[in-house]
């Protein structure tokens, strides 16, 4: 079962050597050999460029910057200047963390480097949803419709208790929901699909069409 992990900042793995940046097209089903129907997303997966590695003599750390899609406003000077090495104005430039595997810059990330039966972690930035109460932010049941409770249908309720003079870090109220950066974990790639640079996961992946996702494979 795929696990999901909400934070606004996501440790990476440092044990990866198959990334790539992708974007979310549709959900669709599958069927499998048995009959049955398995619920799949479609990713638009790459092709990603190098455009930076970083080694632990230079850096302190070991990783590879890749960039993804193609920007149609012109660049600004510093990052032209960073990109002038792959030679392409690129929209997406994000880092991954790695120990395993070579990687030159200007090199090329495809969806060729997975197969069926992968598993990968996908991280995407959850639709966002506004400020919202506590029945649709964190599932509350609300108060009885009757017996006194005018007005109080959706309300939180006690927020502490009376030999307490402040409110305890933690309590769920009120606030902005969504907009956070979101891991879904041990995800199966179904099928790869390199003519049109697509890779098919089983489930469900975060975010709206079109946003961009953090592929990762997990460490054998």
């Amino acid at each position: 079962m795929a696990k999901v992990i909400l934070a606004k900042k996501i440790a990476m793995s440092r044990t990866m050597a198959k990334v790539i940046l992708a974007k979310k097209i549709a959900m669709s089903r599958t069927f499998q050999e048995d009959g049955t129907v398995v619920p799949v997303t479609v990713l638009q997966a790459g092709p990603c460029l190098v455009t930076q590695v970083k080694d632990k003599a230079k850096d302190g750390y070991q990783a590879i910057q890749v960039g993804f899609d193609e920007n149609k406003r012109p660049a600004t000077k510093a990052r032209a200047g960073h990109l002038k090495p792959v030679g392409k104005n690129l929209r997406h430039l994000k880092e991954f963390r790695i120990e395993k595997g070579e990687f030159s810059v200007g090199q090329v990330l495809d969806v060729t480097q997975f197969a069926p039966g992968d598993v990968i972690n996908v991280t995407g930035w959850s639709k966002g949803k506004g400020f919202q109460g506590v029945v649709k932010r964190h599932g509350f049941h609300g108060h009885p419709s009757s017996h006194g409770h005018k007005d109080q249908a959706r309300m939180p309720g006690s927020i502490g208790a009376g030999g307490v003079q402040h409110v305890r870090k933690g309590m769920r109220m009120a606030g902005r929901m969504g907009d956070a950066q979101v891991t879904i974990s041990n995800l199966r790639v179904v099928e790869i699909r390199p003519e049109t640079n697509e890779l098919v996961v089983k489930g469900a992946v975060p975010g709206a069409r079109h946003g961009l996702l953090l592929i990762k494979s997990v460490a054998d």
